[in-house]
């Protein structure tokens, strides 16, 4: 990993960057990056989410885990903050400190529309953990929450659309646009489920993949270019290391999904499988056309029962759908830092960004 070198130590909460003083450990940059945008970002959150009509804030400040369900404060995680660490780190690595100042307002529209594609998520897949908590539908109703997730996408247009920076109107239609995009990726999704294991490609599982969640990486990271001034190419380029980074989150998120530890996920353990989720490890395994495939199928096609999750993942296991999913998140990883180099070519000034991707693909949780 390159060292992100800064004129001071004061310059860490500005720029994303380790302390030039000494080399931190593996994965360190990563973390640092990661709770910096969150107290940064954490403050911007709070005030557009305060502005909500009461009953829909609760249920917004619950998600957020900010909130236990009867109101009283609460001091649960919010999540990783990787999206707003993208649009604060591209924004630097382009700009430098001023930009990354800038640009706040924008990671926090970008980790409003995530949480709302949460929000709507898990009353669509019927999740009942997040977080290490009870969803939030689960607590207050399909309604409730699909309305909560409505009003955080509503939020995230506001900010920008409230926004004097000269980016912010282009930034707003590029949002919008990966909203759209979203949405169609979820819906591809849960039409899959709805096929039969053996009507399901490789190809069109990762466009799926990449228009659920390479998507808003990819959008967090042209915000962050956009704030910063950059050139169109550079937008573009920045653009495609998200999504190819975002990919390779997936490809691994689907990977922790099946064989993840619950205690550190925070979420049942098999609750793809579970599901019949058309995962990426899942399709590639059935795709694979070993004995262990036809096992997969016929698993895969049969109803529901608890005591055949382990079979399930033994089968996607042996069909090489876990070896493929890694192979294939390293590979999008290699398409990504070449984009990555097309758009920051200077690779101190791209340390950040370098630091978060990697940190998606040795992810445990």
């Amino acid at each position: 990993m390159t060292e992100l070198k800064t004129e001071s130590t004061a310059g860490l909460a500005r720029l994303g960057g380790p302390d030039p003083g000494q080399r931190p450990a593996e994965g360190h940059e990563a973390t640092t990056l990661l709770e910096l945008a969150r107290a940064e970002v954490d403050p911007v959150l709070q005030a557009a989410i305060g502005s909500l009509p009461g009953p829909i804030r609760r249920i917004a400040r619950y998600h957020f885990g900010w909130e236990h369900a009867d109101g009283s404060p609460a001091a649960g995680g919010s999540g990783k903050a990787i999206r707003p660490a993208l649009v604060l780190a591209a924004a630097a690595a382009l700009g430098g400190p001023r930009a990354r100042a800038a640009v706040l307002r924008a990671a926090a529209a970008v980790e409003l529309v995530h949480n709302f594609t949460l929000l709507h998520d898990d009353v669509m897949d019927r999740d009942t953990t997040r977080r290490h908590r009870p969803t939030a539908w689960t607590v207050f109703g399909d309604a409730d929450a699909i309305l909560a997730g409505d009003a955080l996408q509503a939020l995230a247009l506001r900010l920008l659309a409230e926004d004097r920076h000269p980016a912010a109107p282009v930034a707003a239609s590029r949002l919008a646009n990966c909203v759209v995009e979203l949405c169609a990726g979820q819906h591809t999704d849960t039409a899959m489920e709805r096929r039969a294991p053996d009507e399901v490609t490789l190809d069109e599982t990762l466009a799926m993949a990449e228009a659920k969640t390479g998507a808003l990486l990819g959008c967090a990271c042209a915000l962050g270019a956009l704030y910063a001034g950059a050139p169109d190419a550079e937008v573009r380029a920045l653009d495609a290391f998200g999504r190819e980074a975002g990919l390779a989150f997936q490809l691994i998120d689907d990977v922790i999904g099946i064989w993840g530890d619950p205690r550190r996920t925070g979420k049942p353990a098999g609750a793809d499988l579970a599901a019949r989720k058309k995962s990426l490890p899942v399709v590639a395994a059935l795709t694979s056309g070993t004995p262990a495939a036809t096992e997969l199928a016929a698993l895969y096609a049969a109803p529901h029962a608890k005591e055949d999750l382990e079979r399930i993942a033994s089968a996607v296991d042996r069909a090489g759908g876990r070896d493929w999913a890694q192979a294939q998140a390293a590979d999008r990883m290699a398409r990504a830092m070449q984009e990555l180099a097309r758009a920051v070519p200077d690779p101190e000034a791209a340390g950040g960004l370098l630091s978060l991707a990697e940190f998606v693909t040795r992810r445990t949780a």
